[in-house]
């Protein structure tokens, strides 16, 4: 080895770590750490680290851009137990691709995107799972339905009605992204709220799933005290990096 070569942890280490931090949390929260899935997010990684995630036990990695997902699943095809993720946010024309490329969509962010998908998932004669995401941070930087605690949901409801009676689309629960903060109160306030909005969602609409897909490097415990059952986790699997991430353009 080089003298003065700092090597990182390897990919193997990172998911047994996030894993451990998992089931810590789970505990605290008197949850099953098996409830709670693990999304390693690909972004700017290369192929043979998601065949070192792949090989650690990840069995879903999420991607932000159709560009990049698409040649890695490619790449990947002797991994046909992966499920495929798309993270980032769908620009309308490009749905098609996204349709036939992903194995879900956690971006779901607006209703006339939603139609898009529907149609695209009727064409390739499949029904194709989503999460509908919710901007509860009160970014205006951030897409999805914008929602704080003691709003009316009604109009978001609304939409989701709509949604949810699609034939090509499975609404399996809600996805937000919590702002950075040096309170390290607000991300779990969001969680808190995200969570409180399934609830009424779910009492409301029949056919609305519980998945609530929640919680990033810096705050995935948090998120899984409040009830996540999916965390989407970049660096603090691969390493230091392009930083996971949810709202680019795909």
């Amino acid at each position: 080895m080089t003298a003065g070569l700092e090597v990182g942890p390897t990919v193997a280490e990172g998911v047994a770590d996030v894993l451990g931090r998992v089931e810590e949390a789970a505990k605290r929260s008197g949850r099953d750490p098996a409830a709670i899935r693990l999304v390693a997010v690909s972004k700017g990684q290369p192929v043979h680290r998601i065949r070192e995630a792949h090989a650690a036990g990840v069995r879903d990695v999420g991607e932000n851009r159709i560009e990049e997902g698409i040649p890695k699943r490619e790449s990947l095809g002797d991994l046909p137990d992966l499920r495929w993720h798309m993270v980032g946010r769908i620009q309308s024309r490009k749905a098609a691709g996204v349709v036939s490329a992903f194995d879900w969509v956690q971006s779901l962010d607006r209703l006339k995107l939603a139609h898009r998908l529907d149609r695209e998932s009727v064409r390739h004669e499949r029904v194709l799972p989503v999460l509908l995401e919710c901007n509860l941070g009160g970014e205006t930087s951030k897409a999805g339905w914008t929602w704080e605690s003691g709003m009316d949901p009604s109009p978001i409801f609304r939409d989701w009605e709509e949604i949810v009676s699609l034939a090509g689309l499975s609404v399996l629960g809600l996805m937000t992204i919590a702002p950075q903060s040096m309170d390290q109160d607000r991300p779990r306030k969001v969680f808190a709220d995200l969570r409180m909005l399934l609830a009424r969602a779910a009492a409301s609409l029949p056919g609305m799933g519980r998945e609530l897909s929640m919680g990033m490097t810096e705050d995935f415990e948090s998120a899984v005290e409040e009830g996540a059952t999916i965390i989407r986790i970049g660096r603090a699997v691969f390493g230091t990096g392009p930083q996971e991430t949810n709202g680019e353009p795909s």
